[in-house]
């Protein structure tokens, strides 16, 4: 093995920077966090006899390259910079290019055939998929509604319709920028528009939870936790950017669901207040699997995955419903979200360190029941209506709970050391 690996190392300059420029530009494609891809890379262009200095920020990637003939002190021969949108999560394709990048490596694989690999990687989705993507929606929105909100049937299959509409919005703006860039506020305003009308023409139905629920995949929660992940570990350019896009698109939410309220204020469509019978107990186990489907379809995992994307969200919710319990002895503490976030750092390195496999299956669809994006759009959405005090409230609560989840997923690191960088 050490001569393929001397053999994939001793291929010509160029065919090696073009192989690790594509690595990047997949890797970050697929969501990978700028800690997690800086040092992958680097550990990549390493083994293939390159030095790489790499920075990675949410819309853009330079790196520098060096052979390691130069020396420590030999200057960076080649420079690559690429503009890139913000990468969403793809788990299947983030398995993918990570198996391309250790067989190339390791010289299983020529590394032309393995840039051909990662570039093929970037085909279109298929119609298939994107409808499984509008679907993942509405499931994601209905079992928000019966595991966190608890509210009524009513309100579970209003939710779940208006999140369809909203995940249909969502892939249709993926190949339209212009509407791309107001397709959070346009998805906000639909949802609260729908919700006040369905509860005065139709059933009433719990208003705010209903708009919460179906907005529950636009609401930037994940990219809130990464941000201040990335802030701690010092990667400031990315965490500020990260936050700021973040902080853009609750406003864009709230904009939205505010001009909806006005505008059915202004033709007198009011919603009915009558309270229907919650869900029963029973509920939460059923929601929790569809929560699970959800979540595997959005996360686009692989089959094969799906059984361990549902176990990690099946840890994030026993997590939190445990922790509340415990935080009932200590008034105030986010115990869940930080035991939460320590059991699925630890595990996700566990798998990644004994299948060889990327954490980020576990890791990243496990806190997607953690993160307080939730937390983030209530209280921006009391600013707006000049409620200081509960905005206040909200926005430490919201800080308090980042900084539980981003704790536990640091000492879960310390618990369990990650082999992988992925």
């Amino acid at each position: 093995m050490n001569d393929l690996i001397r053999g994939a190392a001793n291929a010509a300059l160029e065919t090696r920077i073009a192989f690790i420029v594509e690595l990047a530009r997949r890797l970050h494609q697929y969501g990978t966090t700028a800690a997690r891809l800086e040092i992958a890379i680097a550990g990549a262009a390493q083994r293939l006899a390159l030095v790489a200095e790499v920075w990675s920020s949410p819309t853009a990637i330079i790196i520098s390259f060096a052979d390691v003939s130069g020396g420590e002190e030999g200057l960076a021969q080649v420079t690559q910079v690429m503009r890139l949108p913000p990468g969403d999560v793809n788990l299947a394709r983030m398995c993918e290019a990570d198996a391309i990048a250790d067989r190339a490596i390791a010289g299983e694989l020529d590394l032309r055939e393995g840039f051909r690999l990662l570039r093929a990687l970037g085909q279109p989705e298929t119609r298939w998929a994107r409808a499984g993507v509008v679907g993942s929606y509405g499931l994601s929105a209905a079992s928000m509604e019966a595991l966190f909100l608890h509210s009524s049937w009513a309100d579970l299959v209003v939710a779940g319709a208006i999140g369809l509409v909203i995940g249909l919005i969502t892939v249709l703006s993926a190949t339209r920028p212009r509407l791309a860039a107001a397709s959070e506020a346009i998805s906000a305003l639909v949802a609260t528009a729908g919700a006040i009308l369905v509860s005065a023409f139709v059933v009433p139905l719990a208003i705010k939870s209903v708009v919460l629920a179906s907005l529950i995949v636009l609401v930037p929660g994940m990219s809130l936790t990464t941000a201040v992940r990335e802030i701690s570990s010092q990667h400031l350019v990315s965490g500020v950017a990260r936050m700021g896009g973040a902080i853009a698109t609750l406003l864009k939410l709230t904009f939205g669901t505010v001009a909806a309220s006005q505008l059915c204020a202004a033709f007198g469509v009011t919603a009915r207040n009558y309270v229907l019978p919650p869900l029963p107990h029973w509920m939460d186990w059923p929601s929790l699997l569809m929560g699970a489907i959800g979540f595997a379809i959005l996360f686009r995992a692989a089959w094969r995955d799906w059984p361990v994307v549902a176990g990690a969200v099946g840890v994030g919710y026993l997590a939190t419903r445990w922790g509340g319990l415990l935080s009932q002895a200590i008034p105030g503490a986010p115990v869940g979200v930080f035991l939460g976030g320590l059991l699925l750092g630890a595990m996700a390195n566990l798998y990644a360190r004994f299948l060889h496999r990327p954490g980020a299956v576990v890791r990243e669809p496990g806190i997607i029941l953690l993160v307080p994006g939730s937390v983030g759009f209530r209280s921006v959405s009391y600013l707006f209506e000049r409620d200081t005090t509960l905005g206040m409230d909200s926005f430490i609560l919201l800080l308090t709970l980042l900084i539980s989840l981003v704790a536990g997923l640091l000492f879960g690191d310390l618990l369990v050391s990650p082999r992988r960088s992925l």
